[in-house]
């Protein structure tokens, strides 16, 4: 049945439930059939209104395994049947009870339309709750909040889902690396370092999945993991070494990544393991990129090898939207057609060939799924293979069964004040208080307030919600968190090409504050940047007014990127400077929260914030993180760059209070025993480097990996402001290591602590997981000699030495 429809008939329902007040039990429904709504597929009366009867389709056996129905269904379908249902908006067969699904939805920050309707905005559902950017989410460095959001949106989606409104598979979050500043698409993602993006994805993949906290715990219930019922299927995205866009002639399109193993490894695959290992989510999507001449949508190697059978993906892999098409049309890859790039994708592993929505567009799978059969380029058990994935999938959602506990949500469950609050909450946390001399901030007392910037940043209605988003809930723009603090709060906005003068009004008022920064036309997916400059002139306007304010200004910065501010840094009139990302749709509360000292921030960049020098040295297409000395790149990200033109690097943030460090742990020996069957590994030593261990490495794949290296961490609140503080731990390695990174997060965590207060904070360290590098051939190992702990940054930090020796067991 064709979406409007389904809106139609959906629609008219919801308005007599609206009316009523009260809805008759199965009334409504996600699945449309002959006019009526139904709850899930498996009921007896939908397959009756078809003139079937459920009993004699073992599909919908609710005492067999998935995979055993799963099988029953694709073994009804003809191969017609079955490459229509190859797309993400599959057909269903109505011949045998199958409806018509549509695959593609978008859940990065809050629930969005974005896509071909299968999740939409009216009647009852106005709106969801928009939270934070991603790149804002991360600055929290917290996961019981990447948790919470999670769950939220998984709830809204399912409330939704019961009114028609949403399907149940939601192809987020994007957890690419920001390789490089100049990437278009920061605002989705949880920043550069390959461990924070990992665990940003285990949080977020958990909670949208989960129906339980321990759902996937060692001696979970649900032991058999394609059992395991979820809430809304996640999906991991872009896989791999996805991170140019359009930069100048390089586009997405046609890019070819070349990659070393060592970095895949190290940067591009590990948050995607870590999504699939430790949070078991229910999808992957590859890439449109190449990588090292294959596209990652037609790499048998990234996708069967890789993700399904070493990582055990237990869902089904999609293409990014029109990826296959990309290979024929734009990167002509093997000279190959449509029937044999949808052979070669679907031999390599993916399951669901996501088209685009424009009218007429169909998907390749569709399109030429048959040929590739009939022509012998592709076997039907592999057509087979990958419905089995799918429906596997869609049966643990509930889609052929339901999941009680889940069908009582509905519209009163979108937009709550409590996930309103949680959006608010979410934003003051990712909030980054970057400068802030003389204690500029917070405003004790403002009773006169002058908002000055480009309209489009004080009355962010619009800029605040980013990419991907759907329709908020409501909007609290700069302007309107602020007006509702101070007395009096007079608004100067600014054409993107000038200010003009200053007026007599900032020296009347007792603050002014400059709202600037991007927006989505200067990064976002499609558009990288080619500088790190804030464009439309407004740094000399900035400096105008803070010339004319009789008082150091405040600066707020909205933007994902690191922007090039320099020039406030050094400025002394610009007193303080606050970064507040993408906040969403309650972002204006949260940046008042902030100024005016109702909430102390704790943020930290996620990124390295560089000056505009640096992308002189280093084109965007050089896929490279370790510096590359014949050709003068001088390294990527705070793990492997250390030069000057670092402007605020990764995990800065300031706080309105004091905190400081101590610990009874003054260092640590750990003794790894290597086993009889396992060969210790070489390392690459810096010249001059006495002689080596007899082993000076052991590789973790092979490695027990139960050693541990626990310490314990006061932290103290010596301010007179209660807040919270976050603790970054990092591993270095053995000095004497050539080309290991400079440093790596190993664990984090945020801590509330009052003014005056203490909190013990223990961590335990994983040998394995903590001090292994990897070498050059591309081995994890973790290496013999002295490595080092270290606690936080040059403002305040702690450390302590951990010598690890390697011996036979």
């Amino acid at each position: 049945m064709a979406s409007s429809r389904r809106h139609r008939v959906l629609s008219a329902s919801l308005l007599l439930c609206a009316a009523a007040l009260t809805c008759v039990s199965g009334s409504l429904g996600p699945i449309t059939t002959n006019g009526q709504n139904y709850s899930k597929v498996c009921d007896p009366a939908r397959f009756a209104s078809m003139g079937l009867d459920m009993r004699g389709f073992r599909y919908c056996d609710a005492s067999l395994p998935y995979p055993d129905r799963a099988k029953d269904l694709v073994g009804r379908l003809t191969l017609e049947e079955k490459v229509r249902n190859l797309g993400d908006r599959a057909e269903g067969a109505a011949r045998v009870g199958l409806p018509p699904y549509r695959w593609w939805g978008e859940a990065l920050h809050g629930v969005s339309d974005t896509g071909p309707g299968g999740t939409w905005f009216g009647d009852v559902v106005p709106g969801a709750t928009s939270f934070p950017l991603v790149i804002n989410s991360a600055a929290a460095f917290n996961e019981t909040l990447w948790r919470a959001i999670g769950g939220a949106v998984s709830t809204e989606i399912r409330a939704m889902y019961n009114l028609g409104h949403a399907e149940l598979t939601y192809w987020s979050p994007n957890i690419n690396v920001v390789r490089d500043p100049r990437w278009g698409r920061a605002s989705e993602t949880p920043g550069e370092d390959p461990f924070l993006v990992g665990r940003y994805a285990v949080s977020f993949v958990r909670a949208m999945q989960d129906l339980h906290e321990h759902d996937g715990a060692t001696g979970a219930a649900d032991a058999d993991p394609f059992s395991r019922p979820i809430k809304v299927s996640s999906c991991c995205k872009h896989y791999a070494a996805y991170d140019v866009d359009a930069w100048f002639t390089a586009d997405r399109y046609t890019f070819d990544a070349k990659v070393e193993e060592r970095d895949m490894i190290e940067t591009f695959e590990r948050p995607f393991e870590m999504c699939v290992r430790d949070g078991d989510a229910s999808c992957v999507m590859c890439s449109y990129n190449r990588i090292n001449g294959v596209p990652a949508c037609a790499d048998a190697r990234l996708l069967t090898e890789t993700v399904r059978d070493a990582w055990q993906l237990h869902g089904y892999i999609v293409s990014d939207c029109d990826s296959v098409r990309v290979m024929v049309r734009d990167a002509k890859w093997l000279g190959y057609n449509g029937v044999e790039a949808t052979a070669a994708a679907m031999k390599a592993g993916l399951d669901l060939d996501c088209g685009m929505f424009w009218e007429g567009a169909q998907d390749f799978f569709t399109a030429f799924g048959l040929d590739a059969v009939r022509q012998g380029k592709l076997r039907e058990s592999e057509v087979d293979n990958a419905l089995k994935n799918l429906y596997v999938v869609l049966m643990r959602l509930g889609f052929f069964d339901g999941i009680p506990e889940l069908e009582s949500l509905g519209a009163t469950d979108v937009c709550t004040e409590a996930h309103k609050e949680l959006a608010a909450d979410g934003a003051r946390q990712g909030m980054v208080l970057i400068k802030n001399d003389h204690g500029r901030l917070p405003l004790k007392a403002a009773n006169s307030v002058a908002l000055v910037g480009l309209l489009q940043h004080i009355n962010a209605s619009d800029v605040m919600l980013g990419d991907y988003r759907g329709k908020p809930c409501r909007v609290v723009t700069p302007y309107d968190g602020i007006s509702k603090v101070a007395k009096t709060t007079s608004m100067h906005a600014c054409d993107k090409g000038a200010c003009g003068a200053p007026g007599g009004w900032v020296k009347t008022v007792d603050a002014t504050i400059v709202v600037a920064g991007l927006n989505m036309s200067v990064e976002k997916e499609g558009n990288d940047r080619e500088d790190l400059l804030l464009p439309w002139n407004q740094t000399n306007w900035i400096n105008a007014v803070a010339e004319a304010s009789p008082d150091p200004i405040i600066l707020v910065i909205i933007s994902a990127g690191g922007v090039d501010i320099s020039f406030a840094q050094n400025n002394s009139k610009i007193g303080a400077i606050v970064w507040a990302g993408y906040p969403g749709e309650e972002g204006g509360t949260a940046i008042a929260d902030v100024l005016f000292g109702k909430y102390n921030p704790g943020g930290r960049l996620p990124l390295t914030w560089y000056t505009n020098e640096y992308i002189g040295k280093i084109p965007m297409t050089s896929m490279a993180l370790r510096p590359v000395a014949d050709k003068g790149y001088p390294g990527r990200t705070y793990k492997f760059y250390g030069g000057s033109e670092v402007l605020y690097p990764f995990g800065h943030g300031l706080s309105y209070t004091s905190f400081s460090y101590a610990s009874a742990t003054t260092g640590a020996s750990v003794a790894v025993k290597v086993g009889a069957w396992e060969s210790c590994k070489q390392l690459t030593y810096k010249p001059g480097t006495s002689a080596s261990p007899a082993c000076p490495a052991v590789s973790v794949a092979g490695h027990g990996c139960q050693e541990e290296v626990s310490f314990e961490l006061t932290v103290a609140n010596v301010g007179g402001m209660d807040g919270s503080h976050v603790l970054a731990v990092y591993t270095v390695p053995p000095a004497e290591v050539d080309d290991a990174p400079r440093k790596q997060l190993v664990a984090f965590q945020r801590v509330f602590v009052p003014a005056g207060g203490a909190v013990q904070v223990p961590f335990k360290l994983n040998v394995c997981k903590a001090f292994a590098i990897v070498e050059e051939t591309a081995y994890t190992v973790v290496p013999s000699g002295v490595s080092t702990v270290l606690v936080g940054d040059d403002a305040l930090s702690f450390s302590f030495p951990v010598k690890i020796e390697l011996a036979a067991a």
